[in-house]
């Protein structure tokens, strides 16, 4: 019986650090032309859900997400505020996670249930954060609570 892989720690440790959430539009624009900035072809852009990206996209392919991804947002998100977007550094950007629109659920945890972002952006190569992370069993303990007499 084979060993299985142990997921890379520092992605974790990123992923589950605190972060910071980008509120309005305006500091989303900020946040995307520092991370243009650093395009530099050292950036993992990870889909959750998706196959974990094995190497860094290109700086063209980076710089490329970012206009999509803010087009999606700013078109998927019809709100005055964004407050989908977190970042572990405003000033020198290095993890990013980015919620869907369209699969927020509550992304800020304040239901017990953990939703987790659309897409990851980081200097460090992801693990598969579905099988690292697997959803609590919080509903399924209620459901036995429940019928459990």
């Amino acid at each position: 019986m084979s060993a299985q892989p142990v997921p890379e720690p520092e992605f974790l440790e990123r992923f589950q650090a605190g972060s910071t959430g980008v509120l309005h539009w305006h500091d989303l624009d900020a946040l995307w032309a520092r991370l243009r900035e650093r395009a530099d072809g050292h950036w993992y852009i990870y889909a959750v859900g998706d196959a974990v990206p094995q190497a860094p996209v290109s700086a063209e392919d980076f710089r490329r997400f970012l206009e999509e991804v803010d087009r999606l947002l700013r078109q998927d998100h019809d709100e005055d505020y964004c407050g989908i977007v977190y970042v572990d550094d405003r000033e020198a950007p290095e993890f990013v996670k980015i919620f869907d629109p369209n699969h927020l659920g509550a992304s800020c945890g304040s239901s017990g249930l953990r939703i987790l972002p659309g897409w990851v952006l980081s200097r460090v190569p992801p693990v598969d954060l579905q099988a690292a992370m697997p959803p609590t069993g919080s509903r399924r303990r209620w459901w036995q609570r429940l019928f459990s007499r």
